[in-house]
């Protein structure tokens, strides 16, 4: 890939392709990572509402890998607001995955996933004061936020000492969130892009597959190269090792006259 790396605002730099484990259960998720890790991936992203941090963290520690030479998140679960309800759910996904330290670790989201849209600002702001603790006292090497609006940000950026690192959000072809990105860049924040693939909804689009055979490759891989075209760090998931090899197989570049094609089109999931 052209682009090895994104760089934090603190000069902590993270691999530009994410394994992301979602949805990959905790059985799945030892196997899963194993095969990213043997297949050249040294960023993966989990969450302690996965439900598949120990299995994740097992399979880190019994690969053949320097832990310095391996990304890894997690996350803050969304209904667990508050200072030390922060500090107790880091102290559970550490154990959990058995590291000694995280590289980054992300507020889930602004709300409870039962409760999308709801206000908890001050609940945000005191998870975020403790989260610079844990950054202050070296237990995480960046701090960021999931599915934050510029709302949200803002909040953040007007009540707490460090600005997140990151911002963790669905990102994909027909989804390209435009307000919101330049929002981040303009606080130099790094767009983390979950659900490259539309949670494999853009796998059928005869478009997408036409464009992709003019450059030799999966309509994922060009789901997935969008995202690093567009500046912002893609995590695509698979538990299959074929596909897992070729989200990460990348060396190409999409034309600005086919990135301004896929920039029309519509979100597939609305």
């Amino acid at each position: 890939m052209s682009k090895e790396t994104f760089t934090f605002h603190n000069g902590v730099a993270i691999p530009s392709i994410g394994f992301g484990t979602w949805q990959i259960p905790n059985e799945e998720a030892y196997d899963s990572v194993t095969m990213a890790l043997k297949n050249g991936y040294t960023h993966i992203d989990t969450a302690l509402a996965y439900q598949n941090e120990e299995n994740v963290g097992k399979a880190i520690r019994d690969f053949d890998i320097a832990r310095g030479d391996v990304f890894v998140t997690s996350k803050l679960p969304a209904q667990r607001k508050g200072y030390q309800e922060t500090l107790d759910a880091f102290d559970e996904t550490m154990n959990n995955l058995g590291l000694d330290y995280l590289d980054l670790y992300l507020i889930h989201a602004p709300w409870p996933w039962d409760d999308i849209g709801s206000d908890h600002t001050e609940g945000n702001i005191e998870s975020w004061k403790a989260m610079e603790k844990l950054y202050n006292d070296g237990k995480i090497r960046a701090i960021g936020v999931s599915n934050f609006e510029i709302s949200d940000l803002q909040a953040i950026l007007d009540n707490c000492d460090i600005v997140p690192m990151a911002n963790q959000i669905p990102y994909y072809i027909g989804r390209d969130q435009k307000d919101l990105v330049a929002f981040c860049k303009e606080h130099d924040i790094v767009v983390e892009a979950y659900s490259p693939l539309a949670t494999g909804q853009l796998l059928d689009s005869p478009e997408l597959k036409e464009l992709a055979d003019k450059y030799g490759v999966t309509t994922a891989q060009l789901a997935i190269r969008y995202c690093l075209d567009k500046d912002t760090l893609p995590l695509p998931k698979s538990t299959h090792e074929k596909r897992i090899i070729e989200n990460k197989q990348l060396d190409f570049v999409i034309s600005e006259e086919d990135l301004a094609v896929l920039d029309k089109m519509e979100d597939v999931r609305s």
